[in-house]
């Protein structure tokens, strides 16, 4: 008898630039981030390129002489997908793929990937639609054989292969409907903060760079029992516990979204029913991954989305966690540079 069916996950190659004054130490950071993405969504990194140039080339985003020597590394290490760390134009996602004969997808493409396969909830999977749509709309454009190419695999998850493919029209109508369910979501969300406001219910909202350990410290403050993992985006939809302090005093804390540098402005906008909650809290706690090699890089991009969701006047408390991971030396250098950080280690409770 046959043993179960093992299926083969897709050989990925990541492709970053270097351009203007950007750091080639920064940009193998920005590949070492992408490829935790790449293996969230299910592929095995098999090929890195680093590009150096001034800025992208406007049609094949390297240069034709990289592509052409990019597609030579692909068919050399039998690669089955290309991921680009930026965003690229509709145009150039067309003509990269025609120069190098793979399925092409990019840095945002990745990242709603993965909120597809990790939403779980009616709300989740339809922010994370009306997400993808709005980023595909303009790349239909002249690209209807190359998405029936594709297949299965990363990039093509979510709405399905038949929807993308459809005319302009009925994608337009169906991001409206979600807009309107979403809309009702965001109504829903509205009156039980007016309800927790009139019991005068303080609200405290957890944020953090994706992979911060926000929801352990969130499981450990509610004694809840939340999904946690070290993958990246394991918290989708927003979870709210109460908690008793010692003087007997309720409060309500919610878990949000993870954050990540780049964060698609479509995925920003799409889940701002979710991020309200954020912005209408008491009181934030920004969970900061003490011992990121990145850490300041991560927690600007963490204060960069609090402003796009309208939530930078919100008070906030820093709390730097995995602190049992500093040495002695670290933790005091630590201490002399934020006298007011707070060091926890979310899972010694």
């Amino acid at each position: 008898m046959p043993g179960p069916r093992v299926t083969r996950r897709e050989r990925a190659a990541l492709v970053g630039l270097i351009a203007g004054r950007a750091r080639r130490l920064e940009a193998e950071r920005s590949l070492d981030e992408l490829a935790g993405l790449a293996d969230a969504a299910g592929a095995q990194v098999v090929l890195r390129v680093l590009q150096e140039r001034p800025k992208p080339d406007p049609s094949t985003y390297l240069g034709s002489g990289k592509v052409a020597a990019l597609s030579a590394s692909c068919t050399e290490t039998n690669v089955d997908v290309v991921i680009f760390d930026h965003e690229l134009t509709p145009a150039q996602l067309r003509q990269i793929e025609e120069e190098v004969g793979r399925k092409i997808i990019d840095r945002t493409q990745l990242i709603l990937d993965i909120f597809a396969r990790r939403a779980k909830t009616r709300e989740g999977k339809l922010q994370v639609e009306l997400a993808q749509l709005k980023y595909l709309l303009p790349r239909l454009v002249g690209a209807g054989d190359a998405l029936s190419r594709l297949g299965g695999g990363i990039g093509t998850r979510g709405p399905g292969e038949t929807k993308l493919e459809t005319d302009r029209r009925r994608i337009r109508s169906r991001i409206h409907v979600i807009g309107e369910d979403i809309d009702q979501v965001r109504r829903r969300r509205a009156q039980l903060r007016e309800r927790r406001h009139k019991a005068s219910v303080p609200t405290v909202a957890l944020v953090g760079y994706t992979n911060a350990g926000k929801t352990t410290l969130f499981n450990t403050l509610t004694r809840s029992d939340a999904e946690t993992s070290h993958a990246l985006f394991v918290t989708l939809d927003p979870l709210v516990r109460q908690l008793r302090l010692p003087d007997s005093r309720e409060l309500l804390v919610s878990d949000t979204v993870g954050f990540i540098d780049r964060l698609p402005h479509a995925l920003v906008a799409a889940f701002r029913a979710t991020l309200e909650e954020v912005a209408e809290a008491d009181l934030i706690l920004h969970v900061i991954d003490v011992a990121a090699p990145d850490r300041d890089r991560r927690m600007a991009a963490v204060r960069q989305v609090l402003e796009e969701v309208g939530a930078i006047e919100v008070p906030l408390i820093e709390i730097y966690n995995k602190c049992d991971e500093l040495t002695p030396d670290e933790r005091r250098r630590l201490q002399e540079q934020d006298p007011a950080a707070l060091c926890v280690s979310a899972l010694r409770r």
